[in-house]
């Protein structure tokens, strides 16, 4: 027996390619449509509107049709409030529950529709309801220093925080999706979904487009996010992205132990994992380097206190220190020492990392394929990215996890660092190397091989 729903759109649906992409899902998994209304948006801000019926011969079929054009924004016509069910206990979910997109979400709770808080992909949608009436005042002060200000709420919340009877959202009724649109303007290098993959992306221009994007975020007290791979110090890229922490372009640095171990052995013996950055050279002994300066900034009682200390003069971590930077260091099962300041725990680095990922409004992922995915995932598809490496497999993963508003530059680090901060630095005038394509890989060392420290 034909199962049936019928869904409405709205938006700019035709120019940011949406309607395409929801005939395409219900045809490509075996349903069909009919269009009951559409009024086009006349000129540049007139939004359209879709009332659309469909079909698929089973429930099964229906739903998955449903799921998929519910993540492009499309809603129930005359929807019902989001259906909750109590958590049964903490970090256990009702069967069937929500699982967020990264993008702007709503839910409509008693007939009103409700912003998302921390937004981001993969999570539990949790309601908290308005307190009631007759509510104490110690509950109502409760209410208030989370943040509750009377009115119920809706948020984000992973697995590992949900607690029981958390009023968990199940199905997609009376949730609304809101995919960010092609700007109409086109948007340029930020344009939402136009980055893609490619090694003969025109980089001077794309370059010369974040570094703008960098000024203006700064200019307006934004926050500027880096996620940096090994591979930045070792292809020599660590002074200039010490200089534009010097100079405030850097706000947050989300890495791993071996990034800061590269940096810190740099300052403390010039090399990075045993090689001279600028000979290439390997000095005698200088395979133990790494582990020589995990042990100086033990002994130190940590990075802050080396440099303090005068055992580390200069590199990204020492500056990093001195302007304040916001900075995350995560470990992982490869790591030598760790370092003092390495977060070990995985669930108390995501939360670390969750909470610079929502502070920021432009992040810069530099060769590091598993940092980058792991911050992509704490990202709405808002913030505004920036993906470089030599291996295109990193980016075209970051995109698969469903970052698609990142753009994606396969090129050396070792060169696109050093241009960005000309251009940052000194204007664009101050011109820089040509990096686009594989020809500026040199020996490979821009790549997000992420060895260990």
């Amino acid at each position: 027996m034909t199962q049936s729903r019928t869904v409405e759109l709205e938006g700019h649906l035709i120019d940011s390619g949406t309607m395409q992409r929801c005939f395409g899902a219900v045809m490509d998994l075996g349903g069909s449509f009919d269009v009951e209304r559409f009024d086009v948006g006349k000129h540049e801000t007139e939004e359209s509107y879709c009332r659309l019926a469909v079909s698929a011969d089973d429930p099964e079929t229906l739903r998955a049709i449903l799921h998929e054009l519910h993540q492009n924004g499309a809603v129930l016509e005359d929807p019902s409030d989001v259906e909750l069910v109590p958590a049964p206990a903490d970090k256990v979910v009702p069967p069937n529950f929500y699982s967020t997109t990264n993008h702007p979400t709503e839910v409509l709770y008693d007939g009103e529709w409700i912003d998302v808080e921390g937004i981001e992909m993969d999570c539990a949608l949790v309601v908290e309801p308005e307190p009631a009436a007759d509510a104490g005042e110690g509950d109502r002060a409760d209410a208030s220093d989370a943040g509750n200000d009377g009115a119920a709420r809706a948020r984000t919340k992973t697995l590992s925080t949900v607690e029981a009877g958390d009023l968990v959202a199940t199905d997609q009724s009376g949730i609304r999706v809101n995919p960010p649109e092609r700007p109409r303007s086109g948007g340029g290098a930020f344009g939402f979904m136009q980055g893609g993959v490619s090694a003969e992306r025109p980089s001077e221009s794309t370059i010369r487009e974040v570094a703008a994007e960098l000024r203006a975020v700064e200019a307006d007290g934004g926050t500027v996010m880096v996620v940096a791979g090994p591979a930045v110090i070792h292809s020599g890229a660590g002074d200039a992205l010490a200089d534009l922490v010097a100079a405030g372009y850097v706000d947050a640095l989300s890495a791993g132990n071996g990034f800061a171990t590269h940096d810190l052995e740099r300052s403390i013996y010039g090399t990075s994992l045993g090689m001279d950055v600028e000979t290439l050279e390997h000095p005698r002994k200088g395979h133990k380097h790494h582990i020589w300066t995990i042990s100086e900034i033990i002994r130190a009682g940590g990075i802050e206190a080396a440099v303090e200390d005068g055992v580390v003069t200069e590199g990204v971590m020492y500056e990093c220190v001195e302007n304040g930077v916001d900075t995350v260091l995560a470990g992982s099962i490869r790591d030598d020492g760790p370092l003092p300041d390495t977060i070990t725990d995985a669930v108390e680095a995501q939360d670390a990392i969750r909470e610079q990922a929502r502070d920021a409004d432009i992040v810069l992922m530099l060769a590091t394929l598993l940092h980058s995915v792991a911050v992509g995932n704490c990202l709405p598809s808002t913030t505004k990215t920036v993906c470089v490496d030599i291996n295109p497999a990193t980016v075209t993963q970051l995109l698969d996890r469903g970052s698609a508003q990142a753009v994606g530059m396969v090129t050396d680090i070792g060169t696109f660092v050093p241009t960005l901060a000309e251009y940052v630095l000194e204007g664009e005038e101050g011109g820089g190397a040509e990096t686009g394509g594989d020809e500026s890989a040199g020996d490979g060392s821009g790549g997000s091989a992420e060895g260990d420290a």
